[in-house]
């Protein structure tokens, strides 16, 4: 067993509160041992003075193979006709295959860990034909493992045959979580999900055979929709807008969720309310890419379930999603209501484990999963902060958690990952690229 205490405060969900103890045992949270406990239990304390407690933090939406390809020239301040060649030809002078989707994942999760990430979701979109698709997928997940964070592997499409795509899709489902209920194998540390880039890029046929794999295997559906070029492109080549077609083509369902939404119509947001789906904010890659900014009081205030995402390194070179959290309660004034500081936490955390099918994960109540951060409000950086959890994105940008415990083992305590060096993760994946781009 183990237990946090002496938190000043413990965010359970957007709601609720406390400052008792919190105690964990067999991955997940329980109540305070009583008196008759068996004399033989070990109980591992956390110390927790002067620290707020809050679950860990659900990154909905990554592209764990960009932090290998980040502040490359030629992607920033570019239209997406420009950013889409130049990173392709990226990954094609480098080449992906699972050694690089590895070193890639150890040092995307890693940094998410560090920074309070416990799940992220990889909406692995890069597909070279022929390659080794499970491979990618296998290594992706290894990495998450051996940190000790859980995973949610979203076999994504971009321009990819359709046929070639379910194909390897249904490969990786029986490769990596064969027989798993709702494609969650390894006691949830694992999940497997499915999602085409966006009616932009993939035809409907990938979306129809995506949508029979999903149904078949019990998969949750992705899918990333209205940024602005979404819906320029979907006007210029079917002459409607992106939703009319995820409707017709079936994807508007309670299983899909959707990323970005940045230009969505009133009438819009009604019709994703009725149909149930939920939605990623993403708002670190929306702003400099220039496509604009979610209505998420609106989205909330329909009744829809709202997550958050960094993205990938492509376009938010930081997986640090407390600070895309800061960022997505700051602007939200700019497109309607402002959000509360808890009202964003509970995006980052209960919001986005809703939008995978995952509610155990985001909160901490008793029978929840016993994922949470430990975060040090104790320095100048929080001096004279009246509200603590409030404080978590009003004050000191960038924070890091002290601890992070993920289904009740601690990973990060006092600020250090405790499977790994993570100088080393680092320096594996740079000496990778240099070695490629050197025989390049």
């Amino acid at each position: 067993m183990l237990t946090i205490h002496g938190a000043v405060s413990t965010f359970i969900d957007e709601t609720t509160e406390m400052a008792d103890d919190l105690y964990f045992e067999d991955g997940v949270v329980v109540d305070a041992p009583g008196a008759g406990a068996p004399a033989t239990s070990v109980l591992e304390r956390l110390d927790a003075t002067g620290c707020v407690v809050t679950p860990g933090l659900v990154n909905a939406h990554h592209h764990l193979l960009q932090t290998a390809f980040r502040t490359l020239h030629g992607t920033r301040g570019v239209p997406m006709a420009t950013w889409l060649p130049t990173m392709a030809a990226s990954y094609a002078a480098v080449g992906i295959d699972p050694e690089l989707a590895h070193a890639a994942a150890m040092a995307g999760v890693a940094e998410g860990l560090l920074s309070g990430v416990t799940t992220v979701a990889d909406h692995h979109l890069t597909w070279p034909s022929g390659c080794d698709s499970v491979g990618i997928a296998r290594a992706t997940a290894s990495a998450a493992a051996e940190l000790g964070g859980r995973l949610v592997f979203v076999r994504g499409s971009a321009r990819d045959d359709p046929e070639e795509a379910a194909a390897s899709a249904e490969a990786i489902i029986s490769a990596l979580v064969p027989g798993a209920v709702g494609g969650i194998g390894s006691g949830g540390m694992l999940q497997l999900a499915i999602g085409p880039a966006g009616v932009h890029s993939d035809s409907p046929e990938t979306f129809r055979l995506f949508g029979e794999l999903a149904e078949r295997f019990g998969l949750r559906r992705r899918t990333q929709a209205n940024e602005q070029v979404d819906v320029v492109i979907a006007l210029e080549k079917y002459g409607r807008r992106p939703l009319d077609l995820l409707e017709e083509w079936g994807w508007l369902a309670p299983d899909v969720t959707l990323a970005h939404l940045c230009a969505v119509t009133t009438e819009e947001i009604v019709r994703l309310a009725a149909s149930g789906v939920t939605a990623t904010h993403a708002p670190g890659c929306d702003l400099p890419m220039g496509w604009g900014i979610a209505p998420v009081a609106a989205l909330r205030e329909a009744g829809i379930a709202v997550g958050l995402g960094t993205s990938g390194g492509g376009s938010n070179d930081a997986g640090h999603l407390l600070a895309d959290a800061r960022l997505a309660m700051q602007v939200a004034p700019l497109v309607g209501p402002p959000l509360a500081a808890r009202e964003v936490i509970g995006m980052a955390t209960k919001g986005s484990a809703l939008g995978l099918g995952r509610p155990e994960l985001g909160s901490l109540a008793v029978g929840d999963a016993a994922d949470a951060c430990v975060w040090d409000v104790s320095g100048v950086s929080d001096a004279a902060v009246a509200d603590p959890i409030a404080g978590l994105l009003w004050a000191s940008p960038g924070r890091r958690p002290k601890h992070v415990v993920v289904a009740g083992r601690v990973v990060v305590r006092d600020y250090r990952l405790v499977a790994h060096d993570e100088r080393a993760i680092a320096l594996t994946l740079e000496d990778l690229l240099a070695s490629r781009r050197h025989d390049a």
